[in-house]
């Protein structure tokens, strides 16, 4: 059933846009640009940044390429009400639906990766710690280890205890008995695998939003003459959850409580989602694969491993297009969907990147194929950030020739 035309909180987004001056009284930038065979306006300022509003705790969890919670806030708030559908084709970590359903929006989610329903879904019903704790109790610790090699990232007794957490999670889901707490002290686990502090379970590896081989770990091993120490599995499982809710409200729980009974998270490709009615969706704000430069398999295998996954059926059914044409071909398929399912009057924030040093800017692949699907793109927002320090993730510098912004595309249903 096609709903009725959906009319945004903003009358005139390119005049807001225009007219928006930043926190540090910044005026916006305008100039009209040419992709195609169209002219279209980018607007440059620096839209929103960290220190204006402090996300929720509830979304400190790790995940490849994922954006900051400030970026699907500003659509939310500028072009949705409270009970319109948000939308994210591509979730990831979840962070647009998250931040929907703490702003009192319902939502809708796809991921071809399964680990995304896992590390989302549970954040919809924040538990009680003290819920945790007494599941945690119930739960063995000994038994076997794993059956592969993990000894270059876990002491014998914690190896053990991830072993014994990951066959009760498996025997409950094969049973269809985990309940909410199974699957937060599941998603927490998950994201407690590895990392470089002693929050996370393994010894010190990579920033957690990855996980290294065995190989790899046995180098930084060796470079750092460490050895794996005992980490206590269930007493880290319980910090963390005390750290995600520390700053939740009982009107934010309820909101997300509420979002999180009528959301629909799919597994699935983004080009097909039959689940989705007609016209229902008022705004997807979203980020997809960019090319081939993030690894989602060799990024996840550990995470799969614990979940029962094979990493390598869940990385060939992302979308890791190797060259623009490629990537705007499947991005095609991808906006024909969108346009299906976008309610007369409602918008697409398209996040796209700088990627290969700046060589491509993936806009140019995106708007025309947008306009093709019966979109009117409505501009570029560049949201241009000042930076107090620099990442070296990427091997690089943040503000040399990593990415320094956010660059996305809006999309108008008219």
């Amino acid at each position: 059933m096609v709903s009725s035309t959906f009319m945004s909180p903003v009358d005139n987004l390119g005049r807001y846009l225009r007219t928006f001056v930043s926190g540090t009284a910044r005026p916006t930038d305008v100039e009209d640009i040419v992709i195609g065979s169209v002219t279209i306006p980018k607007y440059t300022n620096e839209f929103w940044t960290s220190r204006q509003r402090q996300a929720s705790s509830l979304h400190e969890i790790s995940y490849r390429a994922c954006f900051k919670p400030q970026l699907p806030r500003f659509f939310i708030d500028l072009l949705t009400r409270k009970g319109d559908v948000v939308y994210d084709p591509f979730s990831g970590r979840g962070t647009t639906v998250i931040e929907a359903g703490l702003s009192g929006r319902n939502v809708l989610a796809n991921d071809a990766n399964p680990l995304s329903r896992i590390i989302t879904e549970p954040r919809f019903f924040p538990p009680d710690p003290a819920a945790v704790e007494k599941r945690l109790v119930s739960i063995p610790r000994d038994g076997e280890g794993a059956a592969i090699d993990l000894s270059m990232f876990y002491h014998p007794d914690t190896e053990k205890e991830i072993a014994a957490l990951k066959r009760y999670i498996l025997n409950r889901r094969a049973d269809c008995r985990d309940d909410m707490i199974d699957r937060w002290i599941a998603m927490v686990a998950t994201n407690r695998l590895t990392g470089h502090s002693k929050g996370f379970f393994s010894v010190y590896t990579l920033p957690p939003n990855q996980a290294v081989s065995q190989q790899s770990q046995h180098r930084i091993n060796q470079k750092l003459q460490q050895t794996p120490d005992y980490r206590e599995t269930h007493r880290i499982i319980l910090n963390k959850t005390k750290s995600l809710l520390r700053s939740l409200s009982p009107s934010m729980k309820m909101n997300l409580k509420r979002a999180g009974k009528k959301a629909r998270l799919l597994t699935g490709d983004a080009r097909s989602t039959p689940e989705i009615p007609d016209s229902s969706v008022q705004l997807t704000v979203t980020s997809p694969p960019f090319l081939d430069i993030v690894q989602y398999r060799e990024d996840n295998w550990l995470r799969c491993w614990f979940n029962g996954y094979d990493e390598k059926i869940i990385g060939d059914q992302i979308t890791m297009a190797r060259n623009p044409a490629e990537w705007s071909g499947v991005m095609s398929a991808v906006f024909r969907e969108l346009f299906r399912i976008t309610s007369p009057g409602g918008y697409v924030a398209f996040e796209v990147g700088e990627v290969r040093k700046r060589t491509i800017q993936l806009e140019e692949y995106v708007v025309s194929p947008g306009i093709n699907a019966g979109f009117t793109c409505e501009g570029v927002l560049i949201n241009q950030q000042v930076f107090t320090k620099t990442s070296k993730i990427w091997g690089v510098g943040n503000m040399a020739s990593g990415t320094n912004t956010n660059r996305i595309v809006i999309f108008h249903k008219s």
